[in-house]
C-alpha cells in the first residue's frame, strides 16, 4: 500500500471521523513513508484512544505518533 497517497489519507481520516464521532478539533494527519502522525484536540482520552483505532482499522502495522492533545 502507498503510503503517501490522498486516497489513503481520505481513508484514514474516515475512519478515524467515523470511531470519535467528530469528537476531535483541528484534526491533521501526517502520511509519510515513516508512518502516521495524529494532531489535534479532544476533550478525552477515550476520544484519542479512538482516533488510534481508526488508523489501526486501515494500517495495522504502521508505526502510529498520537500527538492529540487532551485539554
Amino acid at each position: 500500500m502507498v503510503l503517501n497517497s490522498p486516497s489513503l489519507h481520505q481513508k484514514i481520516e474516515t475512519h478515524i471521523k467515523a470511531r470519535t464521532g467528530n469528537r476531535l478539533k483541528f484534526l491533521d494527519i501526517q502520511v509519510t513513508p515513516h508512518g502516521i502522525t495524529l494532531m489535534g484536540k479532544t476533550n478525552t482520552y477515550h476520544v484519542k484512544q479512538l482516533a488510534l483505532t481508526g488508523v489501526r482499522e486501515v494500517l495495522p502495522d504502521s508505526p502510529v505518533r498520537n500527538e492529540i492533545e487532551v485539554f
